[in-house]
């Protein structure tokens, strides 16, 4: 199994942008390459996923044990010749004080040799100690080599290279230019994502270009290369499905994690996809589900489709099951505004609050949360959920009166203390979940959307939808 780890000395050194150039050169050459992102996170996977023609996993100690990391790659890997797994933070950086779930450590987990990014920017002589440094901290790191980064020109590339040459026993495997073509813009929650990017393509192309041109692909190749044997492709059979699962995902809603939308077909959900900005209404359905993303900056557009905010608040209303994750809980409140800009935006309304964004955050970070008495899945247990959230917003004007099927035992939520808003049969959070041994929350759904068929019958939504179950891996 030919694979690579894609690290940093710190964060912001450009191992996302060159990871993505990475993946589309060894694509462009005709390798079937599948990546993998560390920890949690929904937009770099779906630069990667662009970028390689196949979903993108995440591989999480903080919600997977050490034993589904690596059956959860060995399955993603498949078919695949080469895996690139890029880390985040720098490479010794996590939460845990001894390095537990840092990227190091997942990198000695998949025994993956790691490329470390350099930023090399002001920099020469001084690249020798900072990678013996490397070298020496964790002598069970392997490291296939390093590029460097935003080098000032070939001046300044030939002293680097004679210091890492003369010093270390490091290989170098490329050096890339200063290039403001190779920066994806961020903004309050990381990158953009790929639909909201209108040159995206242009972009990645960028990237491939790049790395074509700075890094020795053969020689990378080369280090990641393993004499092992590769176990069989894992094919797994999906059931057939008897509940259909309305699923929006466009330049608002996209935060949805591949495995997760697998986990719900095994379930024995049909997923059906839909545009909150453009459809008029929801398609047929037993359930809804409307992940995280961006509907701040949508808000315009998703005001603008009062049809499809009038059918979703129906629906609801009507008792059909519903799952809303961050974003998708701002969609479901009355209105999306900036504070101190502008006007509000009018949005579903089913939520009786106010959605605000702040110019912090107001949860960032790991998560803990315990159902209470109001949780409204079956077979949800008394146990503790490890999960994330990162928002901005906060909510404003929320009725006293509402119900909450989560007690926040770390991290924020709604107030610091509740997550989860109960209405009907609707449970909205800021929390991600993340489907699991550890938290099986899509086949509570599932099984609650089952529930709630067999009782009142099926199809609460109304038209025809894009059907795109036949995927086997969300895109």
């Amino acid at each position: 199994m030919t694979r690579l780890f894609v690290s940093a000395a710190a964060k912001s050194s450009g191992k996302t942008t060159i990871t993505l150039g990475l993946a589309a050169a060894l694509f462009a050459r005709g390798l079937k390459v599948q990546t993998f992102k560390k920890g949690p996170d929904y937009i770099d996977p779906m630069w990667l996923a662009r970028a390689s023609g196949r979903a993108s996993y995440n591989l999480d100690f903080n919600t997977q044990s050490p034993h589904e990391i690596r059956a959860l790659y060995a399955r993603a890997y498949g078919d695949a010749e080469i895996a690139l797994i890029e880390g985040n933070k720098g490479l010794h950086d996590g939460v845990d004080p001894l390095g537990a779930d840092s990227s190091a450590a997942l990198a000695k987990l998949l025994r993956a040799p790691v490329v470390l990014i350099i930023d090399a920017h002001g920099m020469a002589r001084g690249i020798a100690p900072l990678l013996l440094g490397y070298r020496d901290f964790d002598r069970d790191v392997e490291f296939a080599g390093v590029i460097l980064n935003k080098v000032g020109g070939e001046r300044q590339e030939g002293k680097l290279r004679q210091a890492i040459e003369n010093y270390t026993d490091f290989r170098v495997l490329g050096a890339l230019g200063r290039d403001n073509g190779l920066n994806i813009d961020e903004r309050h929650l990381g990158l953009t994502t790929p639909s909201e990017t209108g040159e995206c393509d242009e972009v990645i192309a960028h990237a491939r270009e790049a790395v074509f041109q700075g890094v020795d692909l053969d020689a990378l190749l080369a280090a990641a290369a393993r004499e092992e044997q590769r176990p069989a492709p894992v094919l797994r059979a999906l059931p057939a499905p008897d509940v259909t699962l309305a699923v929006a995902r466009d330049a608002a809603f996209g935060f949805y994690y591949a495995d997760d939308l697998e986990a719900l077909q095994e379930a024995g959900a049909r997923l059906v996809f839909f545009d909150a900005l453009r459809d008029r209404a929801l398609p047929a359905c037993d359930g809804l589900f409307i992940g995280g993303g961006f509907p701040e900056t949508q808000s315009a557009a998703l005001a603008a489709n009062r049809p499809m905010r009038e059918s979703v608040r129906a629906a609801i209303e009507a008792g059909l099951p519903t799952y809303a994750e961050c974003g998708g809980l701002m969609y479901l409140t009355r209105s999306i505004s900036f504070r101190g800009e502008g006007a509000a935006q009018d949005m579903v309304g089913v939520i009786p609050a106010d959605s605000v964004m702040d110019t912090k955050p107001q949860g960032r970070g790991l998560v803990r949360v315990e159902p209470t008495a109001d949780f409204p899945w079956p077979e949800a247990g008394a146990g503790s959920v490890a999960a994330h959230e990162f928002h901005y917003a906060r909510l404003e004007n929320v009725a006293r009166d509402l119900r909450y099927g989560w007690r926040v035992k770390r991290g924020y939520g709604v107030d610091g203390q509740r997550d989860g808003i109960v209405i009907k049969n609707l449970f909205a959070s800021f929390t991600h979940r993340r489907a699991t041994s550890r938290d099986r929350w899509t086949d509570q759904f599932v099984a609650f959307v089952r529930q709630k068929r067999k009782r009142h019958g099926a199809g609460a939504g109304a038209s025809a939808g894009k059907d795109l179950t036949g995927r086997r891996q969300a895109s």
